[in-house]
């Protein structure tokens, strides 16, 4: 409101008010600099003080320059002028500190566009409003001091233009320093009219000054002073937009000296030659310097662009080898052996596709942990890599699954291939003071330019899943007979799956005869399938593929849940008897297995002493959570009367350890041990007698499968074999054939 008041005053004032009142204004500016600091805490604040120090440094000149010609110390325009030349590096300071502060990389940014424009802008300013005056005072050499202030003022604004280059205009505190720089220049250049003409200060000049402080004070005072404005980088500053200006400058400027030499060949002076020669000359120059920059800047961009161009494809082969490499054993992935072997098809190569696959991995770290696993994969990729020849890919598919793409090998060389690192495979490893056995099973499959890359990898992995099947630590090469084994098991598990709600399951029952008195003491229940309008399917045609898709697990509910209705039902027409179901591992792994029996027992009102569950001794053996789970599930029953035996005993595994620990109550001798009728198999009888014994010495009961001949009956009960059943005794018959087998007199009905 001050300089509002001031500049409507002025007009009106004498020259002593006058002076007053630009002296007030101008301590006024230094409070307000020092006040805006304080109020808006810019992050960066030197340039706002030194800005403050240049207007303080204006006041104190005043004074100063008042006091002096009061005393008469000083009298003549040069010495008084000296006093005030002295603002201008202060002010020249503060403008070129301001825009750069945080900004180190913008510390020389700026300076040759300002320089630029501001040159061009001299040409001009001379020419048309400088030279005229100085032609007509006739100033002496030793007065040409009187052009200085404005001279000055030109560098001071160019330094304020440099502001709103860099801040592009969008910094309105700097656009205010901006124009508060050229309104001095324009007072300037005003007092320098009225001075070259002998008038005294006209009033254009007090008002520009005034309104020079008023913009400082006001700039100071925004809110934008407090945060630097958005800069662009030191590159982007140096091209603002501004091309248009260059060029006019850059054009305008020889036109213009070259129009005004013409016009004042007949009374050039010195100075008429030395400004306007010199500003075109510094303009060219800086021109000049400006194209050196851009060229730099050019340059630098490039060399940038190529650094990037170069390590963007250093970084896409990086990811694109990680993409196709396994990071444990750096060996390829899938994925390129997808590729290889596309290529080698597409080619009509000869070779084969192997895919090995380690045996028992899982226990590996289970037992030992996976940084054991982890060493183990790395010393067998080692042991692989020196028994596949050279031309012909390693790859790891999975966790523990490796491939190998032979080429240009006839199937001779690829089945000795995979003999070769069967072979390499059987040798013990030693991993982290362990000694491991790490053997392979592999599927084979021979190239075949016919067939899709999905094709043959199907094909290798179907024969893969058939050497695992047949026992592990072996190889299968792929027969077409394969594909038609795994499509007929596809169909019957798709099949089956409606089998329970279309009544196509049954429940055969195949009597358990005591060996004492071969009376019939139970049954084992065995599920048939008959199909609507088909024969009765075996089971060993179905229950594989049960097993691999888990539809064992509602049909073995089913078959429990009839097997213990219709055995209750005899129970409730006195015919007592105990039945024996078989249970599925993948039944075992059920949360709630336990419960499902209980609850089937509860519902049907069959005895828990009445029902034997039949497993496999491999749930029993096996190591891991799932194990624990079945054996607390068998732990359960057992505890409430249900009795657990183990079917097939002596094909597996044949640990004596489980027997004595494990919680079973029968042992079931698998019919492969029984003697070959006629032929005195000393070496069967060897057998059986040693798990006959080895059962009774664990107080664990026996019971004989496949028994077909009165000579095997005579051998078991000569051993001491509890229970027999096989076609001897009674096929597997309906239920209706089993309950009128139980009634006969001559089978008795007591169970035991």
């Amino acid at each position: 409101m001050f300089f509002i008041a001031a500049m409507a005053a002025i007009p009106f004032l004498p020259a002593g008010p006058q002076g007053a009142v630009q002296l007030l204004g101008s301590l006024l500016i230094v409070v307000i600099l020092l006040f805006g600091v304080r109020l808006h805490r810019p992050r960066f604040a030197l340039g706002w003080r030194m800005l403050a120090f240049a207007a303080g440094y204006t006041v104190v000149s005043n004074v100063a320059w008042r006091v002096l010609q009061q005393t008469h110390v000083i009298g003549t325009s040069a010495s008084v002028d000296l006093l005030y030349y002295t603002i201008y590096p202060a002010l020249g300071a503060a403008l070129a500190v301001l825009p750069v502060q945080g900004r180190k990389e913008l510390r020389f940014a700026g300076y040759v566009e300002a320089g630029i424009i501001t040159s061009g802008a001299l040409v001009v300013w001379w020419t048309v409003l400088v030279d005229p005056y100085v032609s007509e005072a006739k100033l002496a050499p030793g007065e040409f001091h009187v052009v200085a202030f404005p001279m000055l003022d030109m560098v001071i604004f160019a330094l304020a233009l440099r502001l709103l280059l860099l801040g592009g205009g969008r910094s309105l505190s700097w656009l205010m320093l901006m124009v508060s720089m050229g309104a001095l220049l324009t007072g300037d250049t005003a007092f320098l009219i009225a001075l070259l003409g002998d008038h005294g200060p006209p009033l254009v000049s007090l008002e520009c000054w005034m309104l020079a402080s008023a913009l400082i004070g006001t700039a100071a005072l925004h809110p934008s002073m407090a945060g630097a404005p958005p800069v662009q980088d030191a590159d982007e500053a140096r091209d603002i937009g501004t091309s248009w200006i260059y060029i006019g400058t850059v054009v305008a400027t020889p036109i213009m000296s070259g129009i005004f030499l013409l016009t004042e060949r007949t009374r050039l002076g010195v100075g008429d030659i030395i400004v306007p020669v010199g500003a075109t000359a510094l303009t060219a120059a800086l021109v000049v310097a400006r194209m050196r920059q851009l060229n730099m800047v050019t340059r630098r961009h490039a060399t940038a662009l190529q650094n990037s161009l170069s390590m963007e494809a250093e970084l896409r082969e990086e990811l694109r080898h990680r993409a196709q490499h396994d990071s444990l054993t750096g060996l390829p992935n899938r994925e390129l052996l997808y590729e290889r072997l596309t290529s080698a098809l597409a080619g009509e190569r000869a070779g084969a596709l192997i895919i090995a696959d380690l045996d028992a991995f899982k226990e590996v770290n289970d037992r030992f942990g996976h940084a054991v696993g982890d060493e183990l994969l790395l010393v067998a990729c080692r042991r692989l890599a020196e028994a596949v020849p050279g031309g012909s890919m390693l790859a790891r598919l999975d966790s523990d699954e490796f491939a190998v793409l032979a080429e240009g090998l006839d199937p001779a060389a690829c089945t000795k291939l995979g003999e070769r690192i069967l072979s390499a495979m059987r040798m013990p490893f030693e991993v982290q003071a362990h000694q491991l056995f790490a053997t392979v099973s592999i599927g084979l499959r021979e190239l075949d330019s016919g067939l899709l890359t999905g094709d043959v990898l199907r094909d290798a992995y179907m024969a893969l899943h058939e050497a695992k099947a047949a026992g592990r630590d072996q190889m299968t090469q792929f027969q077409h007979s394969l594909s038609e084994k795994k499509t007929e098991a596809a169909r019957t598990v798709e099949r089956l799956r409606g089998a329970i709600e279309r009544d196509e399951l049954i429940v055969h029952f195949q009597p358990l005869i005591r060996l004492a008195d071969e009376r019939m003491t139970g049954v084992e229940a065995l599920i048939r399938w008959q199909p609507q309008g088909e024969a009765m399917v075996p089971p060993d045609r179905f229950i594989p593929a049960t097993e691999d898709s888990g539809l064992i697990v509602p049909i073995g509910a089913w078959v429990l849940r009839r097997a213990c209705e219709v055995v209750a039902g005899w129970h409730r027409a006195q015919h007592a008897a105990v039945v024996s179901v078989n249970v599925s591992p993948r039944q075992l792994r059920e949360l709630d297995f336990a419960a499902q029996v209980l609850s089937v027992l509860s519902d049907t009102g069959l005895s828990p002493a009445s029902l034997i569950l039949e497993i496999t001794e491999g749930v029993l053996v096996a190591s891991g959570m799932v194990t624990e789970q079945a054996i607390r599930h068998l732990v359960t029953l057992r505890a409430r009367g249900v009795r657990v035996a183990v079917d097939d005993f002596g094909t597996g595994y044949s640990s004596l350890a489980y027997l004595r620990d494990l919680p079973i109550d029968l042992v079931k001798i698998d019919k492969s041990f029984m003697p070959v009728p006629g032929e005195g198999d000393q070496a069967a009888r060897t057998m059986v007698k040693a798990i006959i014994d080895l059962a009774a010495g664990l107080n664990l009961g026996t019971i004989a499968e496949g028994v077909e001949t009165a000579e095997q009956v005579a051998l078991l009960r000569e051993l001491g074999c509890d229970r027999a059943q096989g076609f001897y005794f009674a096929r597997p018959l309906p239920a209706e054939q089993a309950s009128s087998l139980l009634t006969n007199a001559s089978w008795g009905s007591r169970v035991s």
